[in-house]
């Protein structure tokens, strides 16, 4: 039987390697075993960033919530529990985004966790 050679195989492999490399600084983009060292790394480091980019989202969520709820009188653990009390299910995405562009609504939110928890 006739010896077959990984050439075109190799060839492929290092092609969709460099594509993914592309926009990489020096050798990395240029030459195959850095980056392939560089591409497992990002691909690492973007898995990583899409679970830290949920716990940013809902840092910042948390943060509008509290600023907006303190200007209307309310610390953000007492308008989360006077919330819970009054049975309204709503999520912090929302009144982040309540909080922002909808300030009257937000207000009127504050006010009825304001009666439930004092």
């Amino acid at each position: 039987m006739a010896r077959v050679k990984g050439g075109m195989n190799a060839k492929k492999r290092h092609k969709r390697v460099l594509k993914l490399a592309k926009g990489y600084r020096g050798s990395r983009s240029k030459q195959y075993r850095t980056a392939k060292a560089a591409v497992a790394r990002g691909l690492r480091s973007s898995y990583a960033g899409r679970k830290q980019r949920k716990r940013d989202f809902r840092k910042l969520w948390i943060t509008r919530i509290n600023a907006a709820s303190r200007a209307n009188g309310l610390s953000y653990n007492k308008l989360m529990n006077g919330l819970k009390l009054s049975g309204i299910e709503i999520n912090r995405k929302m009144l982040a985004e309540m909080a922002v562009n909808d300030a009257q609504g937000f207000a009127q939110l504050v006010e009825m966790a304001k009666t439930k928890v004092q």
